[in-house]
């Protein structure tokens, strides 16, 4: 049985920020990142856009300004971001005051999804020639933990420090290992929402501010955008019974990709905290992806605002040239009426958001615009951490957004490496 000085379970930025950081203070170590996948995964692979300001990414209960601060400025040294400039900043900014909407001056680089694909090769060859191992295809099936061991679809490992760093889609494994480990954590937080997309002349915003940051009354925000060469996705996640629903995404791609398609996606988030009796927001979200999943007959459901406003449900002749101006990137979708699936207070508050947007940016709400349904976001976990380096037992440790430790790829990065300085000081 090989043993190493540090396991890791996920290859995203959460897993590579440990290894650097470990790596750095002690190039001998012997490390092994592990991942189910065939290839590295985690954000840098889809549309690779990463924010350098807090508190963006950063949940404000593990995360102080300064610190936050302090590690990002790590991230930047080993990432070497290009910042992305801004145009008309504050004009979008005073918009959004008078209507108690806040517009975040984030900074921001973005390499599309082909140039994180091209970031991580040379992220994991640069670790490959420190003599980090990579064990992909390898799923990680359960913990010894009085044996510092840990149990793979193929083998057995030991371990002197573990890192558990799996992502959000690996969001029902780490409950997994929380309950074998005897971990206290709470799961009662989740965003639910639609992703938005249209022509980028009706959100023009993006070609002053590439991931416009708004955030609305109501506990609704802004997420993920996309424009250029953008397009939307649907991504595949399972019950806790093994039952099959789906959420969608939205990528893009470098201008090394040419010109683009001219369109522009993002997400309208709000974030639903629950409270006794129903405390797991998993199970919550799953319920409503399921329920979308029957509506949509196996696929997300897409609604054009134009038909959204008569109270009407869009169908497949309503994604024509004849009547609007753009077809849907996501082709699979199911025309239909996203009221029917969404909570109403949800709804509600995005419809209400998305209105106030058009005031800020006139043309969001174009009868062309397109809303997908559902997209939901698993990253609630609250696990009881020993430490404020994401201790959950003795050498064990959580890292990213699937922990709790953060909400994007700079912060998780940042997790890992105040993950790797609790290793370093034992």
């Amino acid at each position: 049985m090989e043993i190493f000085d540090a396991v890791i379970v996920g290859s995203g930025p959460a897993g590579l920020g440990a290894a650097f950081a470990l790596l750095e203070a002690r190039p001998g170590l012997s490390i092994l990142i592990l991942d189910r996948e065939q290839y590295s995964t985690g954000g840098l692979r889809n549309d690779c856009k990463m924010n350098f300001t807090f508190p963006i990414g950063f949940p404000q209960e593990n995360w102080e300004r300064e610190e936050a601060e302090h590690y990002l400025e790590q991230v930047k040294a080993v990432l070497k971001p290009n910042i992305l400039p801004k145009e008309n900043l504050l004009t979008y900014q005073k918009r959004a005051e008078r209507l108690g909407v806040e517009l975040l001056n984030v900074q921001q680089t973005h390499l599309g999804t082909d140039g994180g694909l091209e970031l991580i090769k040379q992220l994991t060859t640069r670790l490959q020639e420190k003599d980090v191992k990579f064990a992909l295809k390898e799923e990680m099936h359960g913990i010894s933990e009085s044996e510092h061991v840990i149990h793979t679809d193929k083998r057995t490992i030991g371990f002197k420090s573990l890192i558990i760093a799996p992502g959000r889609q690996g969001f029902r494994f780490l409950q997994k290992i929380m309950d074998d480990l005897n971990v206290s954590y709470v799961d009662h937080i989740v965003d639910i929402g639609v992703r938005i997309e249209t022509r980028v002349e009706h959100y023009p915003i993006v070609t002053d501010y590439y991931d416009p940051k708004f955030m609305f009354p109501g506990k609704v925000r802004t997420f993920c955008t996309n424009s250029g060469n953008a397009y939307v996705v649907q991504e595949r996640y399972h019950t806790q019974h093994n039952e099959v629903y789906h959420s969608v995404n939205g990528h893009a791609y470098s201008k090394k990709r040419g010109s683009g398609n001219g369109l522009a996606n993002f997400a309208m988030l709000k974030t639903v905290r629950l409270t006794e009796p129903l405390a797991s927001g998993q199970q919550f979200a799953e319920i409503l992806g399921m329920q979308a999943d029957v509506l949509g007959g196996g696929r997300p459901l897409m609604q054009r605002v134009g038909d959204f406003r008569l109270g009407k449900r869009s169908k497949e002749s309503t994604f024509n040239d004849d009547l609007y101006d753009f077809q849907p990137t996501l082709k699979s979708a199911s025309p239909g009426d996203i009221s029917l699936a969404t909570p109403s207070k949800i709804l509600r508050a995005i419809w209400k958001s998305m209105k106030q947007l058009d005031t800020i940016i006139p043309g969001i709400l174009h009868p062309s615009t397109i809303m997908y349904y559902p997209e939901i976001k698993l990253y609630a976990n609250k696990p009881q951490y020993m430490d404020k380096h994401f201790q959950v037992v003795k050498d064990v440790y959580f890292a990213g957004d699937g922990a709790g430790t953060s909400r994007g790829i700079t912060a998780a990065w940042a997790s890992g490496i105040r993950v790797a300085e609790g290793i370093l000081s034992k």
